[in-house]
């Protein structure tokens, strides 16, 4: 196990100088910040001592060794739209991200799951086909028009919820939540179903085939044969094999969560660390948009690192397989 650990983490490295490369070299290309930030009254003379200052007048070489160099001592640089540094500005921004993408993983699971084992076992009745024909509107429709389609319905029409914004939060200090206040719940049910809707029904799709592959396999077979109850063959040995590859993909799918929440986050005015790129790439903030590119791959290989862990757990012949190895 501590193999696959370090292997792992080996790998993560590389993943991560690979995406801090590739972030780095394609924002050269974005534009010149330096226009943004001097404007049109600034003489030349003033851009090439901002130039200077930022050490954008070097060769490139030396300016990805010199970011690489600040991020392996905590530093990510000052941003150039704002002037603060660009860690504060994510670690602000990433509570409201991370409880959106919670909410929405949490929404696409439970309801995933659910409506995928409902559909499979009683798949011949007109609920299960209903729900399988709604299920093409989530993998079908774009997540925006998803977003404004909930806004028009439940702000505009209803006027149940809000439409934008956070609502009111609580600084814990350390945390800003929105989870302690009603506002703040109220302003994340559109969000949380908008970012989750595509998950869920690819979640309940895959549940329901996959129980539908290991109902008809032998061993559940014998299992009824040994005249256990229907409940007992569907949840204590159906669903169990059933979650093995959806743990695979709800890992993957919390991270891309977390990446594409930039489109609901601007549809919604999310405050979140999505919508703080949209800002960055308009001022072309270099260092804010590579950062940020680099938080998303992270937070992509913790989560596969943690989903091959748990495979550990929940597949035993995984677990065989790694002993054989040994001997």
């Amino acid at each position: 196990m501590l193999a696959f650990v370090l292997r792992r983490l080996f790998q993560a490295v590389l993943v991560m100088l690979v995406v801090a490369l590739v972030s780095f070299s394609l924002f050269r290309f974005v534009g010149d910040p330096i226009s943004v930030m001097a404007g049109q009254e600034a003489t030349q003379e003033d851009r090439e001592r901002m130039r200077q200052e930022l050490g954008l007048d070097q060769p490139f070489p030396v300016q990805f060794a010199a970011y690489v160099g600040r991020i392996v001592q905590g530093e990510f640089g000052i941003s150039y739209r704002v002037g603060r540094p660009v860690l504060d500005l994510i670690i602000e921004r990433l509570p409201a991200t991370l409880e959106l993408a919670f909410c929405a993983a949490i929404f696409a699971l439970v309801f995933g799951v659910g409506f995928g084992v409902f559909t499979a076992l009683r798949r011949t009745r007109f609920s299960a086909k209903a729900i399988m024909t709604f299920s093409l509107v989530g993998v079908s429709l774009p997540t925006f028009l998803i977003g404004i389609g909930l806004i028009y319905l439940f702000s505009v029409e209803l006027k149940w919820l809000p439409s934008f914004g956070r609502g009111q939060v609580t600084d814990l200090g350390f945390w800003t939540t929105g989870f302690l206040t009603v506002s703040g719940l109220k302003s994340m049910v559109l969000p949380a179903i908008t970012l989750g809707l595509f998950q869920m029904t690819l979640i309940m799709r895959l549940v329901r085939s996959e129980m539908l592959e290991v109902l008809r396999t032998d061993y559940i077979k014998f299992a009824r044969a040994r005249g256990l109850s229907d409940r007992a063959v569907h949840f204590g040995h159906a669903l169990k094999n059933t979650l093995i590859p959806v743990i695979t993909i709800m890992g993957i799918k919390l991270g891309s969560l977390v990446a594409f929440a930039i489109i609901t986050e601007t549809v919604f005015q999310w405050p979140g660390v999505g919508f703080l790129f949209i800002s960055s790439v308009q001022s072309v903030d270099i260092p804010l948009m590579a950062t940020y590119l680099l938080f998303v791959a992270l937070f992509f290989v913790t989560i596969n690192l943690i989903v091959d862990m748990l495979y550990f757990i929940v597949d035993p012949r995984l677990k065989s397989g790694a002993a054989l190895a040994r001997h």
